[in-house]
């Protein structure tokens, strides 16, 4: 199961990436290409170039963890527009499930409202 621990940190490797690869080819990768510790905690996130397949490596105290999906119809996202180098946990949990994040919108205030009629008046 896929379980990492606490307030961890998603960085997500914005080029496609040979998914034959296994614990040290993407420890190897998380140190050269994202510029960060593989041994931190944190969970980093490898797609390959179609989209169809993903694999998260994340250190849990005793080794590395190796998670991976292949979808079997569409794709995690376009390679033109890839999501944030960084991803929150929330975002990571969507983009496996395969749900799309749109335009955030704010939610409405009504101190913001009551303001803008005061203003109007």
């Amino acid at each position: 199961m896929f379980f990492p621990e606490g307030r961890i940190r998603v960085f997500l490797c914005q080029a496609p990436v040979d998914m034959r690869k296994s614990f040290d080819g993407l420890s190897a990768l998380v140190r050269n290409t994202l510029g960060q510790d593989p041994l931190s905690g944190h969970c980093f996130v490898f797609v390959n170039r179609r989209a169809t397949q993903i694999r998260v490596l994340y250190w849990d105290r005793t080794g590395y963890s190796l998670w991976g999906k292949r979808l079997e119809r569409g794709r995690f996202w376009d390679w033109r527009k890839p999501p944030a180098a960084e991803l929150d946990w929330t975002r990571l949990k969507l983009l496996l499930e395969g749900i799309e994040v749109g335009r955030q919108r704010r939610r409405y205030h009504r101190q913001d409202r009551e303001k803008l009629a005061e203003t109007a008046r």
